[in-house]
């Protein structure tokens, strides 16, 4: 009986066979960038990531054809021009940060356990998750632990970013253990982290008329067929209102970026904004919980766009407050979510 089975435990794919030797791979994700502040690269990376039902929910036969009749003809362009305003000599401001936090948490993580292999995916573009989770298949990974950055879970986010690490794992002969973290909308260093950066920018300029919360929006349909995003955006802003010790009247949550003429969640962001200016809201302080890294949504969009509106509209002081990018603080909490996942 010497047939196939005789080296069935030595190494398959890197696997290794002895227990102590067990390897763990913590795959951060985001969401992605284009590789150039270029209309080519947009129409490559904004054909991606349109592409995905997750993100557009329109039959696909009809979608197609607006997206490649006419979305990709005209967007690309235009967007181009908006990341070429924010893109750094180190190129695009998502990818510049997400690997900064990466490093750090890859730090923190080594001082636990130098078996740990930390890296970075994006769900879209460069990086891949299946690039990634391939090289931890070469390593030898037997424990894959995926953290996508996103605090509140969405289908869009999360839920893709669920769809390629098991279209890519499904793939594989021998499966590894897996760890999916679909959120951490109300973890409480997340939320005393988003406090401590609100509070300092509060020590330096002076506590706002009103501080804005601007989640990343999405369409109403989404929340009607179930998607609990809605739900743990208004979660976070309740924890977080607690912990900063804000009255009712002192901030207020809206919804940002939104795309196409359906009903989007609300309140809008642009449109609170101008209200407020016009009601006579002289200053106010916008935060985006939503995003863990600074990115075109809010270099672009929060710090020029709606600035734009609410002082046109009557407002005198308006200040952004950033993302929790490689702060210590938000590197901690990430550093501890992956360690209640590990073995």
């Amino acid at each position: 009986m010497k047939s196939r089975y005789l080296g069935r435990d030595k190494s398959i794919h890197g696997h290794r066979k002895n227990d102590q030797n067990k390897k763990t791979g913590v795959l951060l994700t985001n969401l992605g960038t284009p590789s150039a502040p270029t209309a080519s690269a947009l129409r490559t990376y904004l054909s991606e990531f349109l592409s995905d039902p997750r993100v557009v929910e329109i039959p696909k036969f009809v979608w197609m054809i607006i997206l490649h009749g006419i979305i990709l003809r005209v967007r690309p362009k235009k967007s181009a021009k908006l990341y070429q305003s924010i893109w750094t000599d180190a190129g695009s401001p998502l990818m510049v940060i997400s690997k900064q936090i990466t490093a750090k948490v890859s730090k923190k993580l080594s001082n636990k356990d130098d078996g740990i292999v930390v890296d970075l995916a994006m769900r879209y573009g460069e990086r891949s998750i299946a690039n990634a989770l391939s090289k931890f298949q070469n390593q030898g990974i037997d424990n894959i632990v995926v953290l996508p950055l996103y605090p509140q879970y969405a289908g869009p986010t999360t839920g893709s970013t669920f769809d390629a690490v098991v279209n890519e794992i499904k793939k594989w002969r021998w499966i590894p253990s897996l760890h999916f973290v679909s959120g951490y909308y109300d973890h409480p260093l997340y939320i005393q982290a988003l406090a401590n950066s609100i509070n300092e920018h509060f020590q330096v300029y002076g506590k706002p008329d009103k501080l804005v919360l601007s989640y990343h929006g999405m369409p109403q349909y989404f929340l009607e067929k179930g998607d609990p995003y809605y739900c743990f955006c208004h979660k976070t802003t309740r924890l977080l209102a607690e912990k900063l010790g804000l009255l009712n009247d002192e901030y207020i949550m809206t919804f940002q970026s939104r795309f196409g003429k359906a009903e989007w969640l609300q309140p809008y962001t642009d449109v609170t904004l101008e209200n407020l200016a016009k009601d006579g809201c002289e200053s106010v302080a916008i935060i985006s919980p939503a995003f863990s890294a600074d990115c075109l949504e809010t270099l672009e969009e929060l710090v020029h766009e709606n600035k734009a509106v609410f002082i046109e509209a009557g407002g005198k002081e308006y200040h952004y407050i950033p993302a929790l990018n490689d702060r210590d603080d938000h590197c901690e909490l990430i550093t501890e979510i992956i360690s209640t996942q590990l073995p």
